[in-house]
């Protein structure tokens, strides 16, 4: 029996499943404020961090600029995108409003920290163009 190859370390496997699953999510301040400042991106990382390993997920990479952050999300597939994303806007709003609330409050008011819409997209693995050429050229039995 030849060995196993060792997978890319991206790769996860589970008792019936290979996978290698990445977003890339953009979250935007409400009114497209300037409200973020270094001290609170790193402890945003920080947060990032903690409510992707509750969902067993892991953030790959994080940057940002002042009024959105980019995230590199490496999740299996037991979650829901749309239940990751709003813990991760949920639970960093409120711990950034309450740890820096002098700061959020000049930038924005409402209740509201992040604005209602997001982006996802799907990452990883090789161009589409490059997927449909591979099943294209797959062997069908005639």
């Amino acid at each position: 029996m030849p060995p196993r190859r060792d997978p890319h370390p991206d790769v996860r496997t589970g008792r019936h499943l290979v996978h290698h699953l990445h977003v890339h999510l953009v979250f935007v301040t409400k009114y497209r404020r300037e409200a973020f400042t270094g001290e609170m991106l790193r402890r945003y990382e920080e947060i990032m961090r903690e409510v992707c390993q509750d969902f067993g997920a892991e953030l790959k990479q994080f940057n940002s600029e002042h009024d959105h952050v980019h995230l590199l999300v490496h999740y299996p597939p037991t979650v829901q995108l749309f239940r990751l994303v709003n813990s991760l806007k949920g639970v960093s709003s409120r711990y950034l409003r309450k740890e820096y609330d002098a700061h959020v409050r000049r930038y924005l008011w409402g209740g509201r920290f992040w604005s209602g819409s997001y982006f996802a997209g799907s990452c990883g693995g090789a161009p589409t163009s490059v997927v449909r050429q591979y099943i294209e050229n797959q062997q069908r039995p005639v």
